[in-house]
């Protein structure tokens, strides 16, 4: 008797555990979800930030994360234009401008990636400060590019205008998660 009890409250143990285990959300989504909800691009921030590799435990490493995410899709944004080919001057003129802005573009945020990594309290405003506004940029030189298509039809712009778009979404999203943790005041994670 006192072995099948031990077996009852062993199987109990068991499936109450594994209950519980479905309820419950690593802190890691759980932080996504609340942070991306509002995000001007909820489902992409959702997607592209739940499957990021990388720790991402506090709205600093959500920040930075975002960053690199963006940073990455803006090198795949730029291989895959540059190596589009075109038969008009006009198409041909636009593709170099779009590489040129999406390496513009690559340079704001990585400079936005080396300010996140090294926030201070003392400097934390004037860091924040710089980090928008180099997303701001990035921002800007996408919509750039996307600009350069404007009076062109045809195959080649509705693939850069797909592929640019997506990565717009994305920066806006970092710059919102960006903006969040300035409103934080940096009470997470900052060196003093």
């Amino acid at each position: 008797m006192t072995n099948v009890m031990i077996l009852l409250l062993l199987l109990v143990s068991i499936i109450s555990t594994r209950g519980a285990e479905k309820h419950t959300t690593p802190p890691k989504h759980d932080l996504v979800r609340t942070s991306c909800v509002h995000a001007s691009y909820p489902n992409i921030c959702l997607r592209t930030l739940s499957s990021y590799s990388g720790p991402a435990n506090t709205p600093r490493d959500l920040a930075q994360a975002a960053v690199k995410v963006s940073l990455s899709r803006a090198r795949r944004a730029s291989d895959f234009v540059s190596q589009l080919r075109s038969h008009s001057k006009r198409e041909e003129g636009a593709l170099n401008d779009c590489v040129e802005q999406m390496g513009d573009s690559m340079e704001e945020l990585s400079k936005t990636l080396e300010e996140l990594h090294h926030l201070r309290s003392g400097e934390f405003p004037w860091q924040m400060s710089n980090a928008e506004t180099w997303v701001s940029a990035a921002l800007t030189n996408e919509d750039t590019c996307l600009d350069g298509f404007k009076e062109i039809d045809g195959k080649i712009r509705s693939d850069v205008k797909k592929k640019i778009t997506n990565l717009a979404r994305i920066t806006s999203n970092a710059l919102y998660l960006i903006n969040l943790l300035d409103e934080s005041r940096g009470k997470i994670n900052v060196q003093t």
